[in-house]
């Protein structure tokens, strides 16, 4: 069992909640699907963002950079995922693909950080300013790829000194291999607590009287 977590020091980091990964019609949706469904995604993160909000603990969106004419185009050294955004103009800025599922909409107050141009939430975006605005020590990760934007960020929160906790549940990826190597071959090197929501959602109401 995980120990309880103080809200006021542990925020819910929201990774890349899009209809094109989220929802049917999404241009991802058909390589997650299956994943997603298996694991009860959707129903799994709406249960840790409601449970956070409940705690008080903040939900922080970490979204991808929305795809305008001409991203990339003239990099050195674009990544495999952003020469097929190229191709795909995946979460495309004013299209219904890149707004965020309706599931998963910030209300007043809560924080949507610059949108991340690779994997890391934290790579030249102001979420680690945030979240030291908010004294927070302890972050979870819940969102998509599992193996991709989730790990990426969860490795650059350790190297800054957040407690790192993954939700098993609360992730999903292209096939049941990724999501294995994410949790149980890399999350243990770097990750401080390895859950399920369940779990997840006993340790912040163990903090409530």
């Amino acid at each position: 069992m995980i120990q309880p977590y103080d809200p006021g020091r542990t925020a819910v980091l929201l990774v890349d909640p899009f209809n094109d990964f989220l929802s049917e019609g999404g241009k991802i949706w058909p390589r997650l699907e299956a994943t997603a469904k298996e694991v009860g995604l959707l129903d799994h993160m709406c249960s840790v963002v409601a449970t956070a909000r409940d705690a008080g603990a903040p939900v922080v969106f970490v979204p991808h950079r929305r795809w305008e004419q001409g991203d990339y185009e003239s990099w050195n050294h674009p990544n495999p995922t952003q020469l097929g955004i190229m191709e795909r103009h995946t979460f495309a800025r004013g299209t219904w693909g890149g707004e965020f599922h309706p599931d998963f909409q910030p209300r007043p107050g809560e924080v949507v950080v610059a949108e991340h141009w690779g994997q890391s939430g934290f790579a030249n975006t102001d979420l680690d300013f945030q979240l030291k605005q908010q004294g927070i020590t302890h972050v979870v990760l819940i969102g998509l790829l599992a193996n991709t934007c989730i790990e990426s960020t969860g490795r650059f929160a350790m190297e800054l000194g957040y407690h790192v906790t993954l939700v098993r549940d609360a992730t999903a990826a292209f096939l049941p291999e990724m999501i294995h190597a994410a949790h149980e071959l890399n999350g243990p090197t770097y990750a401080h607590a390895i859950t399920t929501t369940d779990e997840l959602v006993h340790a912040f109401k163990g903090t409530r009287s």
